[in-house]
Protein backbone atom coordinates (compact mmCIF):
# COMPACT_ATOMS: atom_id res chain seq x y z
CA UNK A 1 0.00 0.00 0.00
CA UNK A 2 1.49 3.30 -0.97
CA UNK A 3 1.91 5.95 1.32
CA UNK A 4 -1.27 8.31 1.05
CA UNK A 5 -1.51 12.24 2.62
CA UNK A 6 -5.47 13.08 3.49
CA UNK A 7 -7.64 15.66 5.15
CA UNK A 8 -9.52 14.76 7.93
CA UNK A 9 -12.44 16.92 9.24
CA UNK A 10 -14.51 15.49 12.66
CA UNK A 11 -18.07 16.82 13.53
CA UNK A 12 -20.13 16.28 16.69
CA UNK A 13 -23.54 14.86 15.59
CA UNK A 14 -25.58 14.40 18.84
CA UNK A 15 -23.86 11.69 21.29
CA UNK A 16 -20.94 10.41 18.72
CA UNK A 17 -18.32 11.95 16.64
CA UNK A 18 -17.65 11.74 13.57
CA UNK A 19 -14.79 11.89 10.49
CA UNK A 20 -14.89 12.29 7.30
CA UNK A 21 -12.53 11.68 4.37
CA UNK A 22 -14.32 14.03 2.32
CA UNK A 23 -12.17 13.07 -1.06
CA UNK A 24 -12.68 9.60 -0.65
CA UNK A 25 -16.29 10.22 0.45
CA UNK A 26 -15.22 7.91 3.49
CA UNK A 27 -16.58 8.17 6.91
CA UNK A 28 -16.54 6.62 10.19
CA UNK A 29 -17.72 7.46 14.01
CA UNK A 30 -16.86 6.92 17.74
CA UNK A 31 -17.64 8.21 21.12
CA UNK A 32 -15.09 10.53 20.81
CA UNK A 33 -12.43 12.08 18.69
CA UNK A 34 -9.90 9.70 18.86
CA UNK A 35 -11.89 6.65 18.25
CA UNK A 36 -13.59 8.62 15.63
CA UNK A 37 -10.46 8.97 13.71
CA UNK A 38 -8.99 5.43 14.22
CA UNK A 39 -12.13 3.82 12.92
CA UNK A 40 -11.91 6.37 9.94
CA UNK A 41 -8.12 5.40 9.42
CA UNK A 42 -9.48 1.52 9.56
CA UNK A 43 -12.56 2.17 7.42
CA UNK A 44 -9.96 4.15 4.42
CA UNK A 45 -7.54 1.29 5.03
CA UNK A 46 -10.50 -0.78 4.03
CA UNK A 47 -11.24 0.94 1.23
CA UNK A 48 -7.94 1.46 -0.23
CA UNK A 49 -7.22 -1.94 0.11
CA UNK A 50 -10.31 -2.90 -2.12
CA UNK A 51 -9.44 -0.74 -4.80
CA UNK A 52 -5.90 -2.06 -4.31
CA UNK A 53 -7.43 -5.78 -5.23
CA UNK A 54 -9.77 -4.59 -7.85
CA UNK A 55 -6.69 -2.82 -9.87
CA UNK A 56 -8.23 0.90 -9.45
CA UNK A 57 -6.41 2.27 -6.44
CA UNK A 58 -4.34 4.80 -8.80
CA UNK A 59 -7.98 5.77 -10.51
CA UNK A 60 -10.09 6.43 -7.34
CA UNK A 61 -6.98 8.15 -6.06
CA UNK A 62 -6.80 10.46 -9.28
CA UNK A 63 -10.26 11.14 -9.46
CA UNK A 64 -10.25 11.88 -5.73
CA UNK A 65 -7.76 14.88 -6.88
CA UNK A 66 -4.84 13.16 -5.55
CA UNK A 67 -1.33 13.46 -7.27
CA UNK A 68 1.42 11.14 -7.10
CA UNK A 69 4.76 12.79 -5.76
CA UNK A 70 7.77 10.16 -5.59
CA UNK A 71 6.69 7.38 -3.41
CA UNK A 72 3.91 8.97 -2.18
CA UNK A 73 0.16 10.09 -3.18
CA UNK A 74 -0.94 13.96 -1.27
CA UNK A 75 -3.70 16.01 -2.13
CA UNK A 76 -3.79 18.26 -5.10
CA UNK A 77 -3.59 21.82 -4.08
CA UNK A 78 -6.32 24.14 -4.72
CA UNK A 79 -5.37 27.56 -6.88
CA UNK A 80 -7.51 29.52 -4.24
CA UNK A 81 -9.88 28.07 -1.14
CA UNK A 82 -13.27 30.40 0.32
CA UNK A 83 -16.02 29.51 2.07
CA UNK A 84 -19.01 31.09 -0.20
CA UNK A 85 -22.66 32.40 1.52
CA UNK A 86 -25.72 32.36 -0.69
CA UNK A 87 -28.95 33.23 -0.22
CA UNK A 88 -31.76 30.78 -1.44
Amino acid sequence: MPHITMEVKVFKEGDVYVALCPELNVSSFGDDIKSAKSALREAIEAFLEECEAMGTLEEVLEEARFVKEKDRWVLEEPITEEKMALSC
